[in-house]
């Protein structure tokens, strides 16, 4: 380990005095500098440091009177400004946390609207068959499902006079979004609906013997209108509901033979008959698809085949108009 000392001399001494001791400090109170030895007691090296009295009061006086002067200083803030302060930052914080609150629910607010916006873009989405027998049907049949306008909504929803802040703005906007949200919503529900019930497949497959409209009666030979399309198959052949409803009847019925009725809405019913046997009964849900029946030839028949019509309200129309191509 190197020791080191000091000692502290001042110019001017006579030259015959006794040299300093290592590690001693001596003073001149007569000189204005003093000077600082710094001794190596291993290696003998001395090193030199010059500081004036000014420097040394200076230094002195920082280390005493600076923490005292600021110390008086706090001690002399007015109690009153102090309360003050206190309670501006009292009120900047509860401020701070309202914001964070409103953020917040106007962060749930928007997460829900996009979940709700994706929601309906699956919803909207109808399968080709079903949009397209959608367009053809009847424009009073569509405007029934419509539903109102949604942009007149959102209009009358929005605040008649300007918000104070932004957050309340967003909050006045995204409650009108959501209103008309919800006419969409419905809007889309009820097309939805229409859609599902819409006749839009055909019942069997196989080959029209006799179409829509005024033809000759085979059996008789005279001018007959067939409210309905002849779909010849062979006995047995599954017979599919053509849109979702519920089973109105599953019964013999006269000329119709066994006969089935469904009603898909309170607009559209569909009727299949001549059938061999049922596969529903009365008042049973059916989805667009399902087996309702097998191909026969019971009732007003010369051979096995699905008579079969869709009824708008009440009265025949030519089924083609809404079923797609087979």
């Amino acid at each position: 380990m190197v020791r080191t000392g000091f000692c502290v001399t001042v110019p001017g001494f006579a030259r015959g005095n006794p040299p300093v001791p290592r590690g001693l400090a001596t003073l001149d109170m007569r000189s204005p500098r003093y000077t600082i030895l710094i001794a190596n007691r291993a290696t003998g090296a001395i090193r030199r440091l010059s500081l004036t009295r000014r420097t040394v009061l200076l230094a002195f006086g920082s280390l005493v009177f600076v923490p005292l002067l600021i110390g008086l200083g706090v001690s002399r803030i007015d109690p009153v400004e102090l309360e003050s302060l206190r309670l501006a930052n009292e009120s900047l914080r509860l401020e701070n946390e309202s914001y964070r609150v409103a953020t917040g629910e106007l962060a749930e607010q928007i997460s829900s609207l996009q979940a709700a916006l994706a929601q309906l873009g699956e919803q909207a989405a109808l399968d080709p068959a079903a949009r397209e027998a959608l367009g053809k049907l009847p424009a009073v049949v569509r405007s029934r499902a419509a539903g109102g306008a949604v942009a007149e909504e959102v209009a009358a929803a929005l605040p008649d006079t300007p918000l104070d802040t932004t957050i309340g703005m967003l909050k006045g906007l995204l409650g009108a979004l959501e209103n008309g949200l919800a006419s969409v919503r419905s809007t889309v529900e009820n097309q939805q609906a229409l859609a599902r019930a819409t006749p839009s497949i055909w019942p069997l497959a196989g080959w029209l013997s006799s179409g829509y409209g005024h033809r000759r009666d085979p059996f008789d030979g005279t001018n007959d209108f067939h409210p309905g399309l002849d779909i010849a198959a062979s006995k047995g052949t599954p017979i599919r509901a053509t849109a979702d409803g519920v089973v109105k009847s599953a019964a013999f019925n006269g000329n119709y033979g066994n006969a089935v009725l469904i009603e898909h809405s309170s607009w559209i019913s569909t009727r299949y008959g001549h059938l061999s046997r049922f596969a529903v009964k009365a008042g049973q849900e059916v989805k667009r698809g399902d087996v309702i029946g097998y191909v026969g030839a019971t009732g007003r028949a010369t051979a096995p085949h699905l008579h079969y019509e869709i009824l708008l309200n009440g009265q025949p129309i030519n089924p083609l108009r809404l079923l797609a191509r087979p």
